[in-house]
């Protein structure tokens, strides 16, 4: 089987479930990603993601990440509410840490105003700061 449809949209992963919402939020919030003593990411204009049953989490503008430092890296997923996601690898003050973060290039219909944006993973970093407080990636 090479896609799985539901009418004629392509189904990821599994079909959605009609009970899971994911909401993106303008913020005005300063967040700051860390790395190696580095400054990865640091933004006063990230969107907040909330999905349902998971933690809240922080897409930052890419002109606001030091892509100098991040690598594409092979791995993708899907995710059946967002779309295909590509990964990214980076190295900062002598640390190298593989797909810390993920982005959506194109993601479903559903979800348009995260395309392009950056979310690392707050347990693979050394620092994601919100307004200052470390939040483990939970604004």
């Amino acid at each position: 089987m090479d896609a799985w449809y539901e009418e004629e949209e392509e189904i990821f992963v599994h079909p959605r479930n009609p009970y899971v919402r994911v909401d993106v939020i303008e913020s005005a919030r300063e967040v700051k990603v860390l790395l190696g003593g580095a400054v990865l990411a640091e933004t006063r204009r990230p969107r907040l993601i909330f999905e349902t049953g998971l933690p809240a989490r922080c897409y930052i503008p890419k002109e606001d990440v030091r892509m100098g430092l991040l690598s594409p890296s092979g791995t993708r997923t899907r995710c059946p509410y967002k779309g295909a996601a590509s990964y990214w690898s980076a190295e900062a003050g002598g640390k190298r840490v593989e797909d810390i973060a993920w982005s959506y290039e194109d993601p479903i219909a559903e979800c348009p105003r995260i395309r392009g944006l950056i979310c690392f993973y707050p347990e693979r970093v050394d620092s994601l700061s919100v307004d200052g407080e470390e939040t483990g990636g939970r604004p």
